[in-house]
């Protein structure tokens, strides 16, 4: 057996030489294309079974393994947020919704930044964003924003709406709580077009269970809404006012101020046609 072990080492300590390599002064083995050692030698007066060298990375084979490695991790990164952004956006577009693709009319962009760059400690004091304005004035790029950058850093982000949820759960795809539990598991929920889910009173009850759950998990909610901060404030009812709360308490309110880009997208492709046709 010991032999057999030997041999293992003897081998493992052996550098095979490609036929360009060559012999250097100092008596080790060189690399024929970088012309750096492929051989290192022991401490001095130290060996191992006899030999007085072991096997060295020379610059070259450095470089491929490095390069190699990096790409390894690359794919493994690209393949986890892949992953990630499929399992947290019930639409493709939001994809794009990104820092990178922002066309600068939004003022309050800035917010975005601050909460991914502090995330950590968004997460640990369990502060979240209501994002609250007319429609169509960014409030859902925005948020979508700093879910793409957080996926990009490999943290989990779910953001969907009320109506899937509500939808998800009437037609009890899965155990009811565990579906919420799954919801609250996420490290950011970001809830969209708030306000806009049916008023049934078992539409409101699983909405406040949500909501409730994600406060008690004592992690960060993340909410757009068409309504205002005096409708939020000023409920109509007991049973809106206890989501309502819950919220406030959660996130801090950002207003979204300025026109309905829609409506100006959709200004500009009419008039990109107009010149078209002409």
């Amino acid at each position: 057996m010991s032999n057999i072990l030997e041999d293992a080492v003897l081998k493992m300590l052996d550098t095979v030489p490609e036929p360009e390599d060559y012999k250097g002064d100092d008596g080790l083995l060189y690399c024929g294309k970088c012309h750096t050692p492929k051989e290192a030698y022991f401490a001095e007066g130290k060996n191992l079974l006899g030999c007085d060298r072991h096997p060295s990375e020379c610059d070259c084979c450095r470089a491929e393994r490095e390069k190699r490695e990096k790409e390894e991790t690359e794919k493994k990164h690209n393949d986890e947020v892949e992953c990630l952004k499929r399992n947290g956006f019930p639409d493709p577009a939001m994809r794009h919704w990104t820092f990178g693709n922002d066309n600068g009319n939004c003022p309050q962009i800035e917010k975005a930044h601050f909460y991914v760059e502090h995330w950590e400690m968004m997460k640990a004091e369990n502060i979240g964003y209501l994002l609250w304005g007319n429609v169509g004035t960014g409030k859902s790029y925005f948020a979508g924003c700093i879910a793409n950058a957080l996926m990009e850093q490999e943290i989990s982000v779910c953001m969907t709406n009320f109506a899937t949820i509500l939808n998800d759960l009437f037609s009890n795809t899965e155990n009811r709580n565990e579906y919420i539990i799954r919801l609250c598991s996420y490290p950011l929920l970001i809830l969209d077009d708030f306000g806009m889910e049916r008023g049934t009173e078992y539409g409101l009850e699983q909405v406040y269970n949500v909501v409730d759950s994600r406060y008690r998990s004592n992690k960060p909610l993340i909410v757009t809404t068409n309504l205002t901060l005096e409708q939020l404030q000023h409920p109509e009812d007991t049973a809106h006012a206890r989501i309502y709360d819950r919220l406030l308490e959660m996130c801090v309110p950002v207003r979204f101020t300025g026109g309905n880009f829609r409506k100006v997208t959709a200004q500009q492709k009419m008039e990109r046609l107009r010149k078209l046709m002409e």
